[in-house]
């Protein structure tokens, strides 16, 4: 094949992979980039190659069952284990996801206060918007608008450079490890795998690779579409943690929110750089906001065998678009509540994604493996090997992580 053939085989299939990684750097995980810098400076930097590698081997087996199948991953696990299993991993994922949900909105509101603007007034407009995006727009056009918005994420590559680190000790902490056996270290260690491999990325990277109707000759491009995008969902992962590492570490500020990152930049690296940071901070969250209730309403309908789509409209889709609409306005709601507890919603969201997490990657391999459902794209023995691999790391590193969340006292210095 010409190589110009290969590049509009690739435009044309485009989408999916790059969208579900880059959604991934939401109001969570750049919190969590933001707090490692700020408090460990490079040093856990090298944390980024393995879990790279992780999130690649687990979004291609999810694409690759997506193109060959033509189904969802709800929709898989319904036909092949039952309506009752499935029923009660989408009710934890609701609660998960709605978590996940407020979450991002919160970080739109706290952005757009950097940014002067009342949350009473940008939460409204803010929900609208993406709601009008999604119940209106096409698929093809709601994927446009969010690959043009994953551009913006490299404003924190921007930022990165703007904060002038020492290159020097910033190569040798990628690529050498420095493991401190300090809880708050393990903590964010943990924390950086699970806020880049979660259970709703696998549920709606192959709901949209099933709507978008990719097909088996075109799996070695979606391929490359899921590589690309895990790479630079963790190059811009990287870029955040040198940036709050060459500021905020030297410095001696400590941070607990992303907004705190961007407010402590400006003496530091100048306006400019924290304006950026502020601006990809809101963007990140919207788009979370977007693609995270989106999710919530593949898996659900394609669970319980309702039409399911950003194609269809209420009369054809009305519970995918009622879950879809509710799922905002609640989340906004809560927000706008004085006093809400979002940090109770946020950690319970944590516990649940971490609970959920295994069960959902153990599914996904055994339905890869399928050869009824897969056929020849099942997964070669040494791919399963780097496969179970992972899942046994996740879960015991998940296992650590909820249990220091639910006991008090456990994993603080």
């Amino acid at each position: 094949m010409k190589l110009s053939k290969k590049i509009l085989l690739f435009l044309a299939v485009m989408g999916p992979g790059i969208i579900t990684a880059n959604i991934d750097n939401d109001a969570s995980g750049i919190t969590t980039y933001s707090v490692a810098g700020a408090r460990f400076g490079y040093s856990l930097l090298w944390t980024l190659i393995p879990t790279t590698l992780a999130l690649v081997v687990i979004q291609e087996m999810v694409a690759r069952m997506g193109v060959i199948t033509g189904k969802g991953l709800s929709d898989l696990i319904r036909e092949n284990y039952g309506i009752k299993s499935t029923f009660f991993m989408m009710l934890g994922l609701l609660i998960a996801n709605f978590g996940t949900t407020v979450a991002n909105l919160a970080g739109w509101a706290a952005s757009m206060e950097m940014l002067g603007l009342s949350k009473y007034i940008m939460i409204p407009i803010g929900a609208i918007s993406i709601w009008m995006l999604v119940t209106k727009g096409s698929y093809r056009f709601v994927e446009r608008i969010l690959l043009f918005a994953c551009l913006l994420y490299f404003g924190y590559v921007i930022s990165g450079f703007m904060a002038k680190p020492d290159w020097v000790p910033v190569i040798e902490s990628t690529f050498i490890p420095k493991i401190k056996w300090d809880a708050e270290y393990v903590m964010l260690s943990i924390a950086i795998i699970g806020t880049t491999i979660t259970p709703w990325m696998q549920f709606y990277l192959q709901s949209s690779i099933a709507e978008k109707g990719i097909k088996k000759e075109q799996y070695r491009a979606s391929r490359m579409d899921v590589i690309i995008g895990c790479s630079i969902t963790d190059i811009i992962a990287f870029f955040i943690i040198v940036t709050c590492a060459a500021t905020l570490f030297s410095s001696g500020i400590r941070i607990n929110e992303a907004s705190e990152a961007a407010y402590a930049l400006k003496p530091l690296a100048g306006r400019y750089a924290s304006f950026i940071f502020a601006l990809c901070l809101a963007n990140g969250s919207l788009l979370g906001a977007i693609i995270v209730p989106l999710a919530t309403a593949y898996y659900i309908c394609e669970a319980m065998g309702w039409e399911a789509g950003v194609n269809k409209t209420f009369k054809e889709a009305p519970q995918f678009m009622w879950i879809y609409t509710l799922t905002i306005v609640f989340a906004s709601c809560v927000i706008l509540i004085p006093g809400s507890p979002l940090v109770y919603l946020m950690v319970l969201s944590a516990v649940i994604n971490g609970l959920l997490l295994p069960f959902v990657l153990v599914y996904a391999l055994l339905l890869v493996n399928n050869k009824k459902l897969m056929g020849e794209y099942t997964n070669p023995r040494s791919y399963n090997y780097v496969s179970w691999g992972t899942i046994v790391v996740i879960i015991c590193l998940t296992a650590f992580l909820v249990i220091t969340t639910i006991i008090p006292g456990n994993g603080k210095s």
